[in-house]
């Protein structure tokens, strides 16, 4: 009976094994295809300028209230009350102002990006299902699933460069 079940399980894992040779596998690192398309690195750029004016604002304030903090240390003893509370309130109103801009920044760069990935989205989904139609795969695997991958398996780059051809 143990020699029959041996045998029986031996002739399941052969099977199993050639079943698993007729199955095409592709890994695609998402994220990656995403960020490296043209669109994200035209976007990533556009982004840049577009928001240059409000993270210039912050590190001007940043900037001022470092001046003040230091001014405060440095010459703080030597001051008259009123001056020393005048800088103190000075100070506090810009890291106030300096938290209140940089959360609308963070809020405006986060919709920002969100509009691009709504748009964006698509392309990918299509470019993906493209590349597996062409490439008859059976299964695809997210790259931060697997340990390591041979590189004819990652399928990242095609997608990227379908993504790129789509306009």
């Amino acid at each position: 009976m143990r020699k029959l079940l041996q045998v029986a399980l031996l002739s399941s894992l052969v099977v199993a094994g050639s079943a698993w040779a007729e199955v095409k596998i592709a890994v695609l690192d998402y994220q990656t295809a995403l960020l490296d398309s043209d669109a994200a690195k035209k976007y990533a750029v556009d982004a840049e300028k577009k928001f240059a004016p409000q993270l210039n604002k912050l590190k001007a304030l940043e900037t001022d209230a470092k001046r003040l903090q230091d001014r405060l240390m440095k010459d703080g003893e030597k001051m008259a009350q009123a001056e020393y509370e005048r800088l103190e309130l000075e100070l506090k109103q810009k890291a106030r102002d300096f938290q209140v801009q940089s959360q609308e920044l963070n809020e405006a760069k986060a919709t920002s990006d969100n509009e691009v990935l709504q748009t964006l989205k698509p392309k990918l989904d299509k470019a993906v299902e493209e590349v597996l139609k062409s490439g008859n795969y059976d299964v695809v695997i997210d790259r931060n699933a697997v340990v390591d991958v041979k590189p004819q398996l990652d399928i990242t780059l095609r997608v990227i460069e379908r993504m790129n051809q789509m306009r």
